[in-house]
């Protein structure tokens, strides 16, 4: 399984020797980390570290530009990068197949699973260029795998005596607060921060883990068998393995992402001041000027929003038909007074460069000086204007912070005296990412596609080739999967509810019907692929018999032998489930459980070691009653 999924891509990704699509944008990132150039994206480092990382220990040197799709990557040593996507996305096969097994306990419904993975085109072209989506998809997998196997070494250890009796080191192994238990809720913590560090989209898969554990502690809390201190050991396993831990590795990826990153580059004007003054190469780097201000000074101002401006103002006029017909340039008259308010500032305090924030209001009209984050045109250089209304009062757009300063009445100190701790960095950089989220908007006449799009898969998406003569790919979602996907949802929809309907009107179902769970459609859809034409038309047709069947039992049907009030005993319900069938299978079925409940009326007083010698464990036969004999036990005689 792990070589066919490996097989479909590693050969691939040096095929097209041009960047295609956000190539250009994540495979220049990865070669700012080789070159530590300081950048700023909207997701979370961890992804374009990573595709450093491969970058630098496959041979690349970070000099190809990725200007733009098309550009040819000639003797740059590219294959790193690409074949790290593609051997991650390559696991997701693997790991799609493992989580359907331990879900299912099918072997056709898993293999089904890895197989539609395999041949999805969609999945395939994502796999083999230098995106973030097989990495966050790697990831966000890999989480719910951990989940999963986490919850299976939960469910194995139920019933104490029956692990004893199969001797199954690895259900014994993987009992609550073993080995093997804790690295799965390690591994699911592991995986949470690492989906959360390459997309914020991973905060997805946080919150079905995050409902997962709830409804389990929930169930543990109703456990009268477990005791209170046991519970809150389970809360605190969770606590430390799915809180603590996944958020102690997403700030440590964030450390590492400043560490690498200390030289100045197309990042820093969306940063502070204060923060850029630690970048290598950065004007305020290394820069001694006083600290406070006082009157004389002669200071540059920066705006506070997002990849703010300086305030700054020019000496020519607007252009003929455009703007204010008088214009003013200089001082001379009470409408240049501005009064300067320093936000949060306590009494008796100075005002200090890069650190205070302050607010300029013009004193005759009341307005606020601020950007408007508009870009002028041509006539205004392109540069952002600068407005003055009332509207701004609580927004960064109307703050501003004094970056250069010059006194020579005062002494000069270093910058690195206020530079900003790492919490401050932390939260700073996480203001940024959602403001620029936020202000993500297509360009003019760009393609753009609707949510309800991608599921249909309505459109494609052009990856690279422009001309005739280029390499052209064009990622399209195979349409057979893709289709009988939705399909398969709505069916499944159906099925549940028409079970769910029929088992409340008091309708006795077989366990067949009962467990209907996407690997009973799994296997009608395993089944189909038959190459017999009589096993398609028959399996074809099985879903929908399945629910013509409920109905028709749910309208029309009487059943035999209906549970009366205070029959709960074992021979009355063997006698009841004879009456609808009575098979030779069943009936040795019933004679098992007949002799369980003789055994468990002598052996109920004994200890489980004593148990376990009077039935033994040597034969088919004995290990089937004890399963029967186990099922039988009070609710404080199991874990």
């Amino acid at each position: 399984m792990v070589r066919a999924g490996a097989g479909r891509a590693p050969l691939r990704p040096g095929t097209a020797r041009a960047p295609g699509w956000d190539e250009t944008h994540f495979g220049k990132m990865g070669s700012y980390y080789i070159n530590r150039t300081f950048f700023f994206d909207v997701h979370p480092p961890l992804g374009k570290m990573l595709i450093g990382l491969a970058g630098y220990l496959s041979g690349y040197d970070g000099t190809f530009p990725f200007q733009k799709p098309g550009d040819r990557y000639e003797q740059h040593n590219y294959i790193g990068m690409r074949g790290f996507c593609a051997f991650l996305g390559s696991c997701l096969v693997p790991f799609a197949y493992l989580t359907v097994l331990e879900l299912s306990k099918s072997l056709p419904a898993a293999l089904l699973t890895a197989f539609i993975l395999i041949f999805d085109t969609g999945c395939i072209t994502l796999s083999q260029y230098i995106l973030l989506d097989p990495i966050l998809m790697f990831f966000l997998m890999g989480a719910v795998l951990s989940m999963v196997k986490c919850n299976s070494c939960a469910d194995r250890l139920t019933i104490n005596v029956a692990i004893i009796l199969f001797t199954d080191l690895l259900y014994w192994s993987c009992r609550p607060f073993s080995a093997s238990w804790w690295f799965w809720l390690s591994l699911t913590g592991v995986s949470l921060a690492g989906a959360m560090g390459v997309k914020f989209v991973g905060l997805f898969v946080v919150l079905l883990v995050g409902l997962n554990t709830i409804y389990d502690l929930w169930d543990l809390l109703g456990n009268l068998s477990l005791s209170l201190v046991t519970f809150g050991k389970h809360l605190l396993a969770r606590v430390l393995c799915l809180i603590v831990l996944p958020l102690a590795l997403y700030t440590a990826m964030f450390a590492v992402h400043f560490a690498v990153l200390n030289r100045s580059g197309p990042g820093d004007g969306f940063f502070s001041s204060a923060f850029q003054s630690q970048l290598i190469g950065n004007n305020l780097h290394n820069v001694s000027i006083p600290e406070h201000l006082a009157y004389g000074s002669v200071v540059t101002m920066k705006n506070l929003r997002m990849a703010g401006g300086y305030l700054h103002s020019h000496w020519h006029l607007y252009p003929e038909g455009i703007g204010a017909r008088q214009q003013q340039n200089g001082t001379g008259d009470s409408n240049d007074f501005w009064r300067i308010e320093v936000v949060g500032r306590k009494t008796g305090k100075l005002i200090k460069v890069l650190r205070s924030k302050v607010r300029l209001t013009h004193v005759a009209t009341g307005c606020i000086l601020g950007s408007s984050g508009k870009t002028l045109p041509k006539w205004g250089w392109e540069q952002v204007e600068v407005t003055c209304t009332p509207y701004l009062k609580e927004t960064p757009n109307s703050l501003w912070n004094f970056e250069d300063h010059i006194n020579p009445k005062l002494p000069n100190i270093s910058l690195d005296v206020l530079k900003p701790s790492f919490a401050e960095i932390l939260l700073e950089s996480h203001m940024v990412m959602i403001r620029g989220n936020s202000g993500l908007k297509p360009k003019d006449n760009e393609v753009t596609s609707k949510p309800w799009h991608w599921p249909i898969n309505y459109q494609g998406l052009r990856f690279s080739g422009v001309n005739e003569t280029d390499y052209r790919v064009y990622l399209l979602g195979n349409p057979v999967i893709w289709w009988l996907n939705l399909i398969t949802i709505g069916l499944y929809l159906l099925i549940t509810v028409c079970t769910a309907v029929a088992l409340k009107r008091g309708v006795q179902l077989t366990s067949e019907l009962k467990g209907i769970t996407w690997d009973a459609l799994l296997k009608f859809c395993a089944v189909f692929l038959s190459p017999s034409t009589t096993a398609r038309k028959v399996y074809g047709g099985g879903i929908l018999a399945l629910v013509l069947l409920i109905l028709y039992r749910l309208l029309n049907i009487k059943l035999q032998g209906n549970v009366k009030p205070g029959k709960n005993s074992l021979s009355v319900k063997c006698q009841e489930s004879l009456d609808v069938e009575s098979t030779p299978s069943k009936k040795a079925e019933f004679d098992y459980q007949r002799r369980a409940t003789e055994l468990l009326k002598d052996l109920e007083h004994d200890s489980d070691e004593k148990q376990l010698t009077e039935l033994g464990m040597f034969s088919l036969e004995k290990k089937k009653l004890m399963w029967d004999f186990v099922s039988l036990q009070p609710p404080e005689r199991r874990l």
